[in-house]
C-alpha cells in the first residue's frame, strides 16, 4: 500500500492530488521551484522540497532532482499530474528502476501511445475507427504528396511525437504540399526533437469528443463516458462539458466500446483518455490517446461521482475495477480561467492578484491555487483556476455558469472570465451549434 506520495507538479493539480491523498490518509510531498515558494501546494503538503530555479527545465522537468526529493523524503510513489513529466516514458522508467511507484501507465504504454503514428496503427488493428492516412511516419516528401493526392484534399500533416498544434499543417491544395510538409517537419524537430510526421485526411469542422478510461493492473478496463472539448483555440481547450450534446446512448456505447478496445490493446493501466473527432454525420475517428489525468477531469467526476485521482491511486494499490454501464447524471461544464487578456490576443497576464472572490453555491466547484496576494509567475502555464458547474440539464448548467462567472472576481491581472461570459451567452453555443472552429468565428464576429 502507498504511504507517501510525492507530487511532481504545481498549481491546482498539485493541490487536487494533495486533497485526495489527505482523504485517503496518505502523506504527501510537494516539490517547488524558487518561484513557487509561496504557493499553496507547498503550504498544504506534509513536506516540501525546493528543486531548483524558476525555469521548468531546472525544476519541474529536472528528473534527477525530483527522484532525489523522493528518496530523501522516503516517498514510495510519484504522481505526475498533467503536463511537465506526466507523459515522459523515461521518467516512468526511472521511477520504476529507483523502486518508486509511478502513478500512471508503464513506460512501454506511454511510448506506444505517445508515438501518434504507432498509436493510430494500434487502434486500427483493434478495429477502432481511424482517419484515412499514412500507416505511420512518412519520410519522403514525394511519397507523402502522392498519398495526399490519393486521399483527397484537405489533408493535415501532424508531428508524430507531439501535440498542442506544433508540427501541424493543413494543406488544401496539392501545389502547397511540399512547402508545408517541410515546415511541419522542421517545427516538429524543433519542438520535440523528432521530425517524424504523418499525413491523414483533414476532417472539416469536427467536434472534439474524448472518452475517459480507467484500467487496472488485472487487465480490466472501463469507460466513464465522454467529454466534449470542441471549444478550443489553436488546439488548446478552453471549455469542456460532459456529456457531449451530440452523443446519444447508442453513440456513447459505440465510442465507449471502441475506447475500451483501444486501451486494452496496450494493456493500459491507470487513467487515460481516448480522443476522437466526430464529423457532421456523427462518424467518429481516433485522434490520439493521452496517458495521464486530463485538465478537464472534473466534469467527468461531477456526472459520474467517481474521484479520478483517488481511482488512480487505488489502482496502483491493486484495486480491481468492475465493468458496469455508467450513465451520466445531469450535465457539467468547465471553464478554464487563464491569466490572459482576451482583448489582446490572449496575451499572458502574469502579476499580483490584489483581490479575489470565489463563487459558490449548489453545483459550483472551483479548483484553483490562487489567493489574494498571490503572484502569478510568468514561467509556467497561464491556467489560474477551473470553474466547474453541475446541474440537471445543459441549459441549467449554462445558466449556473453565467451566475458563477459573474460572482468570480479577480483583480490585479487580466483573465479570461469576460470571454467565457460572452461564450455562455452566445446562441450558437447554447444551441450546441458549434465545432472546433467556433472560437475563430466567435472572435471574428464578436
Amino acid at each position: 500500500m502507498l504511504n507517501k506520495i510525492l507530487i511532481a507538479n504545481r498549481g491546482e493539480i498539485a493541490l487536487r492530488v494533495i486533497r485526495a491523498c489527505q482523504e485517503m490518509g496518505i502523506k504527501t510531498v510537494a516539490v517547488f521551484s524558487e518561484a513557487d515558494r509561496e504557493a499553496l501546494h507547498v503550504r498544504f503538503a506534509d513536506e516540501a522540497v525546493c528543486i531548483g530555479p524558476p525555469s521548468p527545465k531546472e525544476s519541474y522537468l529536472n528528473i534527477p532532482r525530483i527522484i532525489a526529493a523522493a528518496e530523501i523524503t522516503n516517498a514510495d510513489a510519484i504522481h505526475p499530474g498533467y503536463g511537465f513529466l506526466s507523459e515522459n516514458a523515461s521518467f516512468a522508467e526511472i521511477c520504476e528502476t529507483s523502486g518508486i511507484t509511478f502513478i500512471g501507465p508503464t513506460a512501454d504504454m506511454i511510448n506506444a501511445m505517445g508515438d501518434k503514428a504507432f498509436a493510430k496503427e494500434t487502434m486500427r488493428k483493434s478495429e477502432v475507427p481511424v482517419v484515412p492516412g499514412s500507416d505511420g511516419v512518412i519520410e519522403d516528401k514525394n511519397n507523402a504528396r502522392e498519398l495526399a493526392d490519393s486521399i483527397g484534399y484537405p489533408v493535415i500533416i501532424k508531428a508524430s511525437a507531439g501535440g498542442g498544434g506544433r508540427g501541424m499543417r493543413i494543406v488544401r491544395k496539392s501545389e502547397d504540399f511540399e512547402k508545408l510538409f517541410q515546415t511541419a517537419r522542421a517545427e516538429a524537430e524543433s519542438a520535440f526533437g523528432n521530425s517524424g510526421v504523418y499525413v491523414e485526411k483533414f476532417v472539416e469542422q469536427p467536434r472534439h469528443v474524448e472518452v475517459q478510461v480507467l484500467g487496472d493492473i488485472h487487465g480490466n478496463v472501463i469507460h466513464l463516458g465522454e467529454r466534449d472539448c470542441s471549444i478550443q483555440r489553436r488546439h488548446q481547450k478552453l471549455i469542456e462539458e460532459s456529456p457531449s450534446p451530440i452523443v446519444d446512448d447508442e453513440l456513447r456505447e459505440q465510442m465507449g466500446d471502441a475506447a475500451i478496445r483501444g486501451a486494452k490493446s496496450v494493456s493500459y493501466r491507470g487513467a487515460g483518455t481516448i480522443e476522437f473527432l466526430v464529423d457532421k454525420d456523427r462518424n467518429f475517428y481516433f485522434m490520439e490517446m493521452n496517458t495521464r489525468i486530463q485538465v478537464e477531469h472534473p466534469v467527468t467526476e461531477e456526472v459520474t461521482g467517481y474521484d479520478l485521482i483517488r481511482e488512480q491511486i487505488e489502482i496502483m494499490n491493486g484495486k480491481r475495477l468492475s465493468r458496469k454501464k455508467i450513465k451520466p447524471n445531469g450535465h457539467a461544464i468547465e471553464c478554464r480561467i487563464n491569466a490572459e487578456d482576451p482583448d489582446k490576443g490572449f496575451r499572458p497576464s502574469p502579476g499580483k492578484i490584489t483581490s479575489l472572490h470565489i463563487p459558490g453555491g449548489l453545483g459550483v466547484r472551483v479548483d484553483t491555487h490562487a489567493y489574494a496576494g498571490y503572484v502569478m509567475p510568468p514561467y509556467y502555464d497561464s491556467l489560474l483556476a477551473k470553474l466547474i458547474v453541475h446541474a440537471p440539464t445543459r441549459e441549467d448548467a449554462i445558466k449556473r455558469m453565467i451566475v458563477a462567472l459573474d460572482e468570480f472576481i479577480i483583480e490585479g491581472i487580466q483573465t479570461t472570465i469576460p470571454f467565457h461570459k460572452k461564450v455562455m451567452k452566445d446562441e450558437r453555443f447554447r444551441s450546441s451549434n458549434f465545432d472546433t472552429t467556433f472560437i475563430d468565428t466567435f472572435l471574428f464576429t464578436d
